[in-house]
């Protein structure tokens, strides 16, 4: 598996809406996708790596009814305006997956246009699946052909024409030389010829080798279509509902059972990774589908300490509203701009800077701890490291204890939680996570911690110095705080300081991780309580 999609966090835009497009085509040309590079800081922000954009080339509508796979839609720009976007979000290190609608095309397609006029002597008939001129379809063509799921305004291709590949492979080659693309989206995924995506993938991959491609799947074995010989992923349905209504019913055994199905030791999907999401351009926003707007956090918590690969779809990190109405997806793909910060979207940006810092988040093993009702405790695994994470959906706070001779921090809340007994033992706040990393007892005192503060604007207010003098520990011993250094090459300031007793050895720990909070005794105290000069 390529390393950058193992460590990938998506984003994914509907572009026609995103940029607020007219229905219909037009005949000028704006510059609207242009709008994605001031997007940009905010996308670095959330520490996003990739994002995923719904159909840029040329349509009559909604960009799944193609007419012009080489030309960027003249709703969103021109091509060399996509270029300076591509350009832009490669340079900020993000990735680029587009939208590959190979399926079917529009009313409007240049070959479709030369069968109608032409008809029987049309020398592109083969193009089209199924194309007949005894028949006659709702447009009154005069001839009728296949179409996804009866759409007449969608026409099926013929990926048995050796013809239709080429012609489809020479514009991925195209979008790959001009637009520097790493990977792609296949649209309707499950109904298109399989030898189709063997070909599409030993191109590619010719092209690049950590070229990346998934398709979207919503029902049946993943394994089908996500294998050495075809796509590299598929779009995680299976997950997508029981994410969000494990939350609703208060039912962690929903979610539980996929998680397990697909990824525990022996797991169907074990060796995949899998496309995750709560919501997309399909589907009613996240915000409108939870009872409980509180339970948000809870879910995204989820998304991104699963296996597989998170994506977070434009707005939602707001928790905009939207659903479907009367048929017409318009909700769902709204014109939006930047908007301040929320809760939420530090949380989402907290967890993005996790997987940064935790590959066991991305390529270790999963293995259910407990289940109940309200509460799901799972642990990720691999050679150098184990997280636990800890969800309480309950309405009022949850104890629990975790058989485990660690001391444990909470990297959400940096909070530590002290081993005894072999037990670690912890209460989850009510509508709460906990992402669970060790602390070895022989490092507590000598280095800081493995894992760096997560949330900067969280610590801007902690102090930037502290009194020198006198503290006392938790545990009882006394201590005498002698400078608050700075670190030459991070700038983090460390507290030095000295036992008062014994040996009167000589420490040095983060200033943050000196002035936080730790759980004792029921109670959450101050690591070191100042006791004067």
């Amino acid at each position: 598996m390529q390393n950058w999609i193992q460590e990938a966090v998506f984003y994914h835009i509907y572009p026609l809406g995103f940029c607020g497009a007219q229905q219909y085509q037009q005949a000028h040309t704006t510059h609207a996708i242009l709008k994605l590079i001031d997007w940009i800081e905010h996308l670095k922000s959330m520490n996003i790596t990739a994002v995923y954009l719904g159909p840029v080339f040329e349509s009559y509508e909604h960009g799944y009814d193609t007419s012009d796979y080489r030309q960027i839609d003249h709703r969103l720009g021109s091509n060399e305006d996509f270029q300076k976007v591509c350009e832009a979000l490669h340079k900020a290190g993000i990735r680029i997956v587009l939208d590959g609608v190979f399926n079917h095309v529009g009313r409007s397609f240049w070959a479709f246009l030369d069968v109608k006029e032409h008809r029987e002597q049309s020398r592109y008939c083969s193009w089209f699946s199924n194309l007949r001129f005894d028949e006659n379809n709702d447009q009154n063509d005069g001839f009728s052909y296949d179409t996804w799921e009866g759409h007449t305004n969608l026409i099926k291709l013929n990926l048995k024409n050796p013809e239709v590949v080429d012609y489809l492979l020479d514009s991925v080659n195209m979008w790959i030389d001009e637009f520097q693309i790493d990977g792609l989206r296949l649209d309707a995924a499950d109904v298109m010829d399989r030898d189709f995506f063997c070909r599409l993938k030993a191109f590619c991959k010719t092209k690049k080798a950590d070229f990346w491609l998934m398709g979207e799947i919503i029902h049946g074995n993943y394994n089908v279509w996500a294998n050495e010989r075809m796509l590299d992923s598929v779009t995680n349905y299976e997950c997508y509902k029981g994410l969000y209504s494990s939350h609703n019913d208060h039912n962690y055994f929903e979610i539980a059972h996929s998680l397990a199905r697909q990824f525990a030791k022996g797991g169907i999907y074990e060796h995949l990774k899998l496309y995750n999401f709560v919501d997309n351009h399909d589907v009613n926003r996240l915000a409108s589908m939870l009872k409980e707007q509180q339970d948000l956090f809870n879910v995204y918590t989820l998304l991104y300490t699963m296996p597989g690969i998170p994506s977070i779809y434009y707005g939602s990190e707001w928790a905009i509203k939207g659903t479907k109405q009367y048929g017409s997806d318009a909700q769902l793909r709204p014109c939006l701009k930047l908007q301040e910060d929320s809760a939420l979207t530090k949380h989402i940006a907290t967890l993005g800077l996790l997987r940064k810092k935790l590959p066991v988040l991305f390529n270790g093993s999963y293995e259910q701890i407990l289940l109940r009702n309200e509460q799901l405790v799972f642990k990720r695994q691999n050679q150098n490291e184990e997280v636990w994470v800890a969800l309480n959906c309950a309405k009022e706070a949850y104890t629990l204890s975790l058989e485990t001779n660690e001391d444990l921090r909470d990297l959400l809340n940096n909070t530590v939680y002290l081993s005894k007994d072999q037990q670690t033992r912890m209460t989850i706040p009510a509508k709460s996570a906990c992402i669970l990393q060790s602390i070895p007892h022989q490092a507590q005192e000598t280095e800081a911690p493995s894992f760096e503060s997560l949330d900067e604007k969280k610590n801007e207010d902690l102090p930037m110095d502290i009194p020198l003098g006198r503290y006392q520990h938790f545990k009882g011993n006394h201590y005498s705080v002698l400078y608050v250094a700075t670190h030459s090459e991070t700038l983090e300031k460390y507290v030095v300081y000295r036992a008062l007793y014994g040996e009167c050895k000589v420490w040095v720990r983060p200033l943050s991780m000196f002035c936080e909070m730790v759980e004792h005794g029921g109670k959450k105290v101050p690591r070191f309580q100042y006791l004067g000069k």
